[in-house]
């Protein structure tokens, strides 16, 4: 465990004001899953913060969060249909077109290769 993340969740009071990071160690996701659920609706930032700005979340309302099972499936969910359709998405590429670096016996000759 993170020895950062360890003093923060050993804290006695949270602060009021959360960072993405603190969140998301707070809920038991990776800060990388947060922007995820704030555009599935599922978190909001305190504020109106600037889209490349620093978010920050009302520690009370993600401790509610917590105890929400109905909020942690739907959440859980949302995380992993992102991951799906990104990895999905890969599997749609063209496929390489290169040629084999090697003919083996089952290799078309082709015209240029006749002596």
């Amino acid at each position: 465990m993170n020895p950062d993340m360890e003093s923060f969740l050993n804290l006695e009071a949270t602060p009021g004001r959360l960072t993405i990071e603190q969140a998301a160690w707070l809920l038991g996701f990776g800060p990388h899953e947060i922007p995820i659920l704030m555009a599935k609706g599922l978190l909001k930032p305190l504020g109106h913060p600037a889209h490349n700005g620093q978010k920050f979340f009302l520690a009370a309302t993600l401790e509610d969060l917590r105890r929400d099972e109905k909020w942690f499936s739907k959440a859980s969910d949302a995380v992993v249909e992102y991951w799906r359709y990104k990895n999905d998405r890969k599997g749609q590429c063209p496929p390489d077109n290169r040629r084999p670096s090697h003919q083996g016996a089952d290799a078309p000759q082709l015209a240029d290769d006749r002596k």
